[in-house]
């Protein structure tokens, strides 16, 4: 049986792509507290597809607390004549957890930065 369950919270925005047949597909990386006072955090790799990457890709930010399930999936590629391995967990079902404005895109207004006050503006 191959089944990953894991909470934890986003450490950066997901990545939305789609495949040239249009399905998406969600990237992130969830970072998972361990047990005990000497453990750190784990930063695990995860890949959602269709809705659910669409879900995510539409209501989580970096910081969203969410519970996934799904399997774990280990693919390998060349790189440069060189075999690299990549293991991520494929989720098939999530929750969300935490409060409702950790999961809210924030909108911080102009070009990516925080509104100006009009008396700074010099026109």
């Amino acid at each position: 049986m191959n089944k990953v369950i894991l909470k934890g919270r986003l450490a950066r925005d997901p990545e939305m792509r789609y495949t040239t047949t249009g399905k998406a597909i969600a990237s992130f990386t969830l970072a998972v507290n361990g047990y005990g006072k000497d453990s750190k955090a784990e930063f695990i790799p995860c890949v959602a597809w269709e809705g659910t990457a669409q879900i995510i890709g539409d209501n989580c930010i970096k910081g969203s607390e969410v519970l996934v399930e799904g399997r774990l999936q280990v693919r390998s590629y060349d790189k440069n004549g060189e075999k690299r391995y990549v293991t991520e967990v494929i989720v098939t079902t999530f929750e969300f957890c935490g409060s409702k404005a950790d999961h809210t895109k924030k909108d911080v207004g102009g070009f990516g930065g925080e509104p100006v006050p009009t008396d700074d503006i010099p026109f």
